[in-house]
């Protein structure tokens, strides 16, 4: 919502999720068209193996990118928890970020990643979708508490912003699940493109619900002055932000095998015929996960990150394969609807994939990372034109007690 300006940023929300829902349609249908049955075989029939090695690339890359960036979730919120703990010094580096990200390789990551079958983590996929619930709650309740005392930016509601593409990209980074969607497919009882269909536009709209109360509930409480991380953003001393970081760190900490199952798959796949031996499933699982925390440790901002995955692979996975391929594979007329789609598909694809990675690379988004946001120091500041980024706070916000954001 920052990046686009938040009325543009609901509706591309809205938009990116018609487009997810649209794609994840076409994909079963070109696999029924192809007589595939997996999102490689799919693109290797229709594009032969260099298309097939392009796709494996992507799905590499996407879920190594997100461990990376739940390891840097992890090292920002729960460093902040223990923060919190009476007695504490806030500068023990046993409480630090990188500390907290390698023990949590060690501890959690590593061991939960080295399972065979991703069936078991079905309890904790559970897990992580109420803590999920429980966080948007205490969002949602922060806004209402928290966001009448904060000042409002000179271009909070701004109609559209230069950076739209970037949000672009962040969104579809939140939206795509098309890696795993011939899996699920098979698994229902009678398979039917109709009944897919049912279901995904279920599934894609009560994700759209929770994805607008989140940032809508993040950016009416610190408009202009949102991070990408947006916990980043809550006081130290907020006991309730508190209960959420330890939430929110333990939902990615439990989210993060998931990723690292794709990843080992793909390499399986590509260099193993699809089957490893203990010893290589064992060493293949440890240097993906050590790579993922060394580059972790090397970056702050998570914007970024998220930015970059999401042009780079998501937006690739979502818009432009899955058009690419019906395009080819479909016999119905030029004038039929699903092609029109696809092709705008596809051209938006390509301009958000090239233009948001010239964007985040020269336009990155701002980042406080350990600081804490002006509006949490100590009652009795006074602050008038406050100069932030680019650009300036004009409210006076005086006499601040931060009792209120308790």
């Amino acid at each position: 919502m920052k990046q686009a300006g938040f009325p543009l940023g609901i509706l591309l929300l809205f938009w990116v999720s018609l487009v997810t829902d649209f794609s994840l349609v076409l994909l079963i249908k070109g696999g029924t068209l192809s007589g595939t049955d997996t999102y490689q075989s799919l693109v290797n029939k229709t594009f032969g193996f260099p298309g097939y090695l392009l796709l494996s690339v992507l799905q590499f890359l996407y879920p190594f990118i997100a461990m990376i960036s739940y390891n840097i979730i992890t090292g920002d919120t729960l460093s902040k928890v223990f923060q919190r703990i009476p007695g504490v010094d806030p500068g023990n580096v046993f409480i630090g970020r990188h500390f907290i990200i390698v023990l949590s390789m060690v501890a959690f990551n590593l061991p939960l990643s080295l399972y065979r079958d991703i069936a078991k983590l079905g309890k904790i996929s559970f897990i992580s979708t109420i803590l999920t619930t429980l966080i948007l709650g205490i969002v949602m309740a922060r806004a209402a508490s928290l966001g009448p005392h904060i000042p409002k930016t000179e271009d909070a509601w701004v109609f559209a912003k230069s950076n739209a593409i970037q949000a672009v990209g962040v969104m579809s980074f939140a939206f795509i699940c098309h890696h795993n969607c011939f899996l699920v497919y098979g698994s229902l009882e009678e398979p039917t493109v109709a009944k897919w269909s049912r279901i995904i536009h279920v599934s894609v709209l009560v994700s759209v619900v929770i994805s607008v109360l989140f940032a809508t509930s993040g950016y009416l409480t610190f408009t202009g002055f949102t991070q990408g991380d947006l916990f980043e953003n809550y006081c130290r001393n907020d006991d309730l932000v508190t209960f959420g970081r330890f939430c929110y760190g333990i939902t990615v900490i439990l989210t993060y095998p998931i990723e690292c199952f794709v990843t080992r798959e793909v390499i399986a796949n590509v260099f193993f015929g699809g089957s490893l031996s203990t010893t290589f499933h064992v060493i293949i699982t440890v240097v993906i996960t050590i790579v993922a925390t060394l580059v972790s440790l090397l970056i702050d901002c998570l914007g970024i990150v998220l930015e970059l995955n999401g042009v780079l692979c998501a937006a690739p996975l979502i818009f432009i394969i899955p058009s690419a391929c019906y395009l080819k594979l479909s016999e119905e007329p030029r004038t039929h609807a699903d092609k029109i789609m696809s092709c705008v598909m596809l051209l938006m694809g390509l301009v958000v994939m090239a233009v948001g990675f010239v964007m985040a690379i020269a336009h990155p988004q701002d980042c406080t990372h350990g600081q804490e946001m002006f509006y949490c120091f100590p009652e009795n500041v006074s602050f008038t034109n406050i100069s932030v980024s680019h650009f300036q706070l004009t409210t006076q916000l005086s006499i601040l007690n931060v009792s209120t954001f308790h």
